[in-house]
């Protein structure tokens, strides 16, 4: 205890603060986005709520970046109950929204809770724990079979119990990153996408609803909705707001969808990168690219310099989170990718991933303060 409150007392000394002002500046910029994006609602309500939510997410960063690497380590089990536990509330106290329970509703609190926001942040810690205890072995059978039981048993239980098949997906995404940064033989993945293949018909035809179908055929069937009444609606009013400010945009507050109640879908949210199109143009959308960018290269860059496995695995499964939300966000924003309801990190509204966000990158933050182990631990090569 004595040695945490030391390491927390040193935060600012030997934390990350560059990945820290990355996160302040974008958290900064979409709190203006959301001020205007919610104009029409009449209310400052969502503003408060994600300036809220960032100072917590501030000294969620703070906390666990004083914590080592290896005391989450060391109770890899203990985090594995945790998420199964915490995903089986969902039964109790989940709340349905869009057609998937993914939210804990307490009475007692004055917001929600994405329990899958918080298995994020942990599943990261376990894989990174995981792959370090086989890295001298990483593409034998038993050790990839560990990777995959522990990938089954957080995305299988959160798509059964919540049905959300896009934050199930980060899961599938932190562990290919993971994986492949890891050092887990191509051979694998070569199997992987076999199976998929051969798969692809089951899973069609008996775990995919027929909304979730619509979704996946309007992005290689253009005669589907031609008119965008349909499945395509809201990717053809995204669209229209994307492109419909030009270069510079028509100015905050100002967009004429953005700023037509109910014009464009989920506009704080889900598509926030279209109504940045819309009134800041291709300028303010390629600031938010740059931004995430470099946030992501931070975190790939600590762990490149980290001399311990373990480390780097936590760095490297951050990384992959945020990118794969990034691609999966604005692709959807763009017609390219299915519409599966992830939000543009730091950006989009939601107190939960704002939180979330910060603590996961409060691991890559520790590894910055302490990049190599400080027991007796001795670092092995992963083949």
């Amino acid at each position: 205890m004595q040695r945490y409150l030391s390491e927390l007392k040193n935060f600012f000394r030997k934390g990350d603060m560059v990945l820290l002002i990355l996160c302040l500046v974008t958290t900064a910029f979409g709190c203006l986005v959301i001020a205007s994006t919610t104009n029409t609602m009449g209310s400052i309500r969502h503003v408060v709520v994600q300036i809220g939510a960032a100072l917590i997410g501030v000294l969620s960063y703070a906390l666990i970046s004083s914590i080592d690497a290896e005391t989450f380590a060391e109770h890899r089990s203990a985090m594995v109950i945790f998420n199964t536990l915490l995903l089986f509330m969902l039964l109790p106290f989940g709340q349905t929204i869009s057609g998937n329970r993914s939210w804990l509703d307490f009475p007692f609190l004055p917001f929600n809770i994405q329990p899958a926001e918080i298995c994020k942040i942990t599943y990261v810690l376990i894989m990174a724990s995981v792959m370090s205890s086989h890295q001298n072995r990483l593409s034998s059978i038993p050790s990839v079979g560990h990777m995959l039981l522990h990938l089954g048993l957080v995305a299988g239980l959160n798509m059964v119990i919540s049905k959300d098949a896009g934050v199930s997906l980060i899961f599938v995404f932190i562990f290919i990153g993971m994986a492949f940064s890891g050092g887990v033989g191509l051979i694998w993945f070569l199997v992987a996408i076999g199976g998929i293949i051969v798969a692809a018909p089951v899973l069609w035809n008996f775990f995919l609803s027929d909304y979730q179908k619509l979704r996946i055929e309007v992005l290689f069937n253009p005669d589907l909705d031609p008119l965008g009444t349909g499945p395509r609606y809201h990717t053809v009013r995204s669209l229209r707001s994307l492109t419909g400010g030009g270069m510079t945009g028509q100015g905050l507050f100002e967009g004429t969808r953005t700023q037509t109640h109910n014009a464009l879908y989920a506009q704080h949210t889900d598509y926030i990168f279209s109504a940045i199109g819309e009134e800041l143009g291709y300028i303010g959308c390629a600031l938010v690219l740059v931004l995430l960018f470099l946030i992501i290269v931070r975190c790939i860059w600590v762990g490149t310099k980290s001399q311990d496995y373990m480390r780097r695995m936590i760095c490297f499964g951050a990384a992959s989170a945020l990118i794969f939300q990034v691609i999966s966000n604005v692709g959807m924003c763009i017609g390219v990718t299915p519409v599966i309801g992830l939000t543009l990190p730091f950006i989009s509204y939601g107190g939960s991933s704002l939180v979330s966000l910060y603590a996961m990158l409060g691991l890559v933050s520790g590894v910055h303060a302490r990049p190599a182990p400080t027991s007796h631990e001795r670092y092995i090569r992963p083949y």
